[in-house]
């Protein structure tokens, strides 16, 4: 198995990797909306949403993948009463790719996030 760190997304706030390499799969972490060069994070739910997907995005990117490879995406958040707000900048963000969901309410995120995304991605073989 290999780890992937990656500088454009936010450090690990706990003993885990962004992500890690195995079988042809990219294991990716939940990812917050902290923006990665200063740490903080917006009170919006969609600017949250947005930044975790952005985040996402760089670590697929560092393992030279994209968007359009994610199998699966997990979501945790804190009032699914905001589910179709997010679902707007979800499909805005993906386009027309729809890999495979959970949205799942949870009480309550690591440094009071209101929504965190992880994802599955296969790694196309040669």
């Amino acid at each position: 198995m290999r780890t992937i760190f990656c500088e454009n997304a936010p450090a690990p706030v706990g003993p885990y990797s962004q992500a890690c390499v195995g079988c042809d799969l990219l294991f990716i972490s939940g990812q917050i909306g902290t923006e990665p060069l200063t740490g903080e994070m917006t009170d919006s739910l969609d600017k949250q949403a947005l930044q975790a997907l952005e985040n996402l995005r760089a670590i697929l990117w560092t393992a030279g993948l994209g968007v359009e490879h994610l199998a699966m995406v997990n979501v945790y958040i804190t009032d699914l009463d905001q589910f179709e707000h997010f679902n707007e900048v979800y499909a805005g963000f993906l386009g027309e790719h729809r890999p495979s969901r959970a949205v799942v309410e949870v009480s309550r995120l690591p440094k009071g996030a209101k929504v965190e995304i992880s994802g599955i991605a296969v790694i196309p073989t040669k």
